[in-house]
């Protein structure tokens, strides 16, 4: 198949084995090629923006910007990029929450052999994906919810806070953080101060746990 007509997809993980790994799978196929990779997700914005792409693959767990928070801010800059996410983790949330950002689904790393080639094409085709393991549990959990007349769980901070949490949780300075992501140092403080009162946390330690509990950095 032409290179031009093969759908041109970045992958973003922060570990080089994985992107490896995930990038044969897709060099594989004949419709697919990896033209971009990123080991961050401020460093997937970058190559959003330096490259023609068709899709982009994420890991939500990546260092300075989640995949997620890359997939809110690659929706906005990129609106015809197709968004696919990837994760260590088996949870209905995070399928919610890709949704939320942009993206067509997820997918598991442990399935990704199987299931990530048929998740790209359909992210492609501009249809949600969920992989087939998680359909039995998500209905599951989605009937229980509804019979309880329970919504789904809204977020407890704004798009900005979890940003800024995530960097405090990082090890990063008011100042690195302000540099991150152009705002002042003061803003960078006004906000972590909202934070610690709308969660009920008190220093940076507990800012960290809640931070790993939510996925945003890895223990």
């Amino acid at each position: 198949m032409p290179e031009a007509a093969k759908t041109r997809i970045l992958l973003a993980d922060d570990h080089a084995l994985v992107r490896r790994g995930v990038r044969m799978i897709l060099d594989d196929e004949p419709d697919l090629t990896v033209v971009a990779e990123a080991g961050d997700g401020a460093e997937a914005i970058e190559q959003a923006r330096a490259h023609e792409l068709d899709l982009a693959v994420l890991d939500i767990a990546m260092p300075r910007l989640t995949g997620l928070q890359a997939a809110r801010e690659l929706s906005r800059l990129r609106p015809g990029l197709r968004i696919l996410m990837l994760t260590m983790h088996d949870n209905e949330q995070f399928f919610f929450e890709a949704l939320r950002a942009g993206a067509s689904g997820y997918v598991p790393k442990s399935v990704a052999d199987r299931d990530l080639v048929e998740a790209c094409r359909a992210a492609v085709r501009d249809e949600p994906f969920i992989y087939p393991g998680a359909v039995t549990a998500l209905v599951r959990n989605l009937l229980e919810r509804a019979r309880q007349g329970e919504p789904l769980p809204a977020r407890a901070v704004t798009d900005r806070e979890e940003e800024i949490l995530k960097l405090v949780a990082e090890g990063h300075t008011s100042k690195e953080i302000g540099d991150i992501l152009f705002i002042s140092a003061k803003t960078v403080e006004r906000h972590r101060a909202n934070i610690l009162q709308k969660l009920g946390l008190r220093d940076r330690l507990e800012l960290t746990r809640y931070a790993i509990r939510a996925g945003l950095i890895e223990p």
